[in-house]
């Protein structure tokens, strides 16, 4: 047998209900929608969360928090992902990307300070923590902030 040859099995295809066409069809007049009523009405049911004019419950309940539209949001590195690298290596956000450390080189990158070093790195990136130049420092390695994003 071939993909090709494939048919469904008989009676495994219903077809669909025809509404509106006509006497002989079973479901024409009233186009299985009953007689009168909101429901017969075109464009007549409600939206989904609607109680029959009672107050919503998504407008019952009070309004909690407060989402900043100018948040930055930043994917975050710890040194002790960064250990892996060669000493002396160059480490972008496009490397960290292509290695996949972080998912998008288009975000911000923070390096936090979670984890040994042990190499001299040269790190760019939007920022650090204290703890982190720290520990880069010490590692005889740079961190240098990069603009932009």
């Amino acid at each position: 047998m071939k993909l090709h040859e494939l048919k469904p099995q008989p009676g495994a295809r219903k077809k669909p209900k025809r509404v509106g066409r006509g006497p002989g069809s079973g479901h024409g007049k009233t186009a299985t929608r009953g007689h009168k009523g909101q429901a017969a009405r075109s464009g007549g049911t409600k939206g989904a969360g609607f109680e029959g004019g009672q107050q919503p419950l998504i407008r019952r309940i009070p309004k909690r928090g407060f989402r900043n539209i100018f948040r930055k949001e930043y994917a975050i590195v710890n040194l002790g992902d960064l250990s892996r690298f060669d000493e002396g290596q160059q480490i972008t956000p496009d490397l960290l990307k292509e290695t996949g450390i972080i998912r998008k080189s288009a975000m911000a990158l923070k390096v936090l300070g979670d984890g040994d070093l042990t190499k001299p790195l040269n790190i760019l990136a939007h920022k650090f923590s204290q703890g982190a130049l720290a520990k880069i420092a010490a590692a005889g390695g740079r961190g240098e902030v990069i603009q932009g994003v």
